[in-house]
């Protein structure tokens, strides 16, 4: 059987056998049953041959990309990823990491409730338990741009029952490891050389990408042990 096929319409569609060899590389538990799994899920929705048979678009495996992602990176159960999905449409761009360098501009707190997804009553909670912070300028609240990415994130979390006091744990461990990482690059952050600050900020750039990755490879070892139980 062709693994794939060149539609009337233009643009080449990939039966389900090939989609799953394309993806295995990234998603080694890929199979044909969850991919007809999402579908049933209404997740997908693939183009059907007269008879019977999955036609991918690359726009079906962009979506099934995504699906996978959300699932693996942020543990987001499979409602609230369709959801999201069906309200904003698939992602195209992969997302920026935070930068050290580049906080962004200043936002009020209508447009941080707006983009992140939350009520100001939630925000509230949020800035409580130092999960955001803000200052007031002509008596009002002022926010970072870069609170908008943990408000949205607090926010999803929060939809599965956990309270700004329950998130505060996220806040005391990265905490912890942000002092713990400011000790190895301390004396060239505080440098009057302005060559070896850089090199201390390049440096402590590098660390938080690897002590986020390590704390994610943590995170998801002891969640992978408590559902084998």
């Amino acid at each position: 059987m062709s693994t794939a096929t060149e539609p009337a319409a233009g643009g080449r569609l990939h039966t389900i056998g090939a989609v799953c060899e394309r993806l295995r590389g990234e998603f080694a538990d890929i199979s044909i049953s969850k991919i007809r799994y999402l579908e049933d899920q209404g997740l997908l929705r693939p183009r059907r041959t007269r008879g019977g048979y999955r036609l991918f678009s690359e726009g079906d495996i962009e979506r099934l990309e995504t699906i996978l992602r959300l699932q693996r990176d942020e543990f987001l159960p499979l409602r609230v990823i369709r959801d999201e999905l069906d309200a904003h449409g698939t992602p195209t761009a992969k997302r920026r990491a935070p930068a050290l360098r580049d906080p962004g501009g200043e936002i009020d707190l209508p447009e941080l409730c707006d983009r992140a997804g939350i009520t100001p009553d939630f925000a509230r909670r949020l800035e409580e338990y130092d999960l955001v912070t803000s200052r007031i300028e002509a008596g009002e609240r002022m926010y970072r741009e870069s609170d908008v990415d943990i408000a949205s994130h607090c926010g999803r979390l929060a939809r599965h029952g956990l309270d700004a006091r329950h998130l505060r744990a996220f806040r005391t461990a990265a905490g912890r490891q942000s002092a713990l990482l400011e000790q190895l690059v301390a004396t060239g952050l505080r440098s009057r050389d302005l060559d070896r600050r850089r090199a201390a900020l390049d440096d402590l750039e590098a660390l938080a990408g690897v002590a986020t990755e390590l704390a994610q490879h943590l995170l998801v070892r002891d969640l992978r042990e408590a559902a084998e139980r």
